[in-house]
């Protein structure tokens, strides 16, 4: 793999993560806010639980998709079995 092509792959990783940083931010802060709301307006009603709740879900599938379950099927993957199925090939049919 030449240098620029490492390079754009860095860049992107770089970019993944950044997105997944901000989503994560902004999902603390958002639901710190709602938690406060809720304790101020409606201290004996917890409704602030979905939102939470529900934006976590999205939280940890950006999560497997960025640190987990995406990297083994991602490009990475798709590389290794092409690799592997050339070198199979290469090498005949084993008995």
């Amino acid at each position: 793999m030449d240098e620029q092509a490492r390079y754009d792959r860095a860049r992107k990783r770089v970019e993944e993560l950044r997105e997944f940083y901000r989503h994560l931010v902004t999902y603390l802060v958002v639901n710190a806010f709602l938690f406060v709301l809720n304790k101020l307006t409606s201290p004996g009603h917890d409704w602030f639980i979905w939102p939470l709740l529900g934006w976590g879900i999205g939280i940890v599938i950006h999560a497997a998709s960025v640190f987990g379950i995406g990297r083994l099927w991602g490009e990475g993957w798709e590389e290794r079995k092409i690799q592997e199925i050339m070198d199979k090939d290469r090498h005949g049919p084993r008995a």
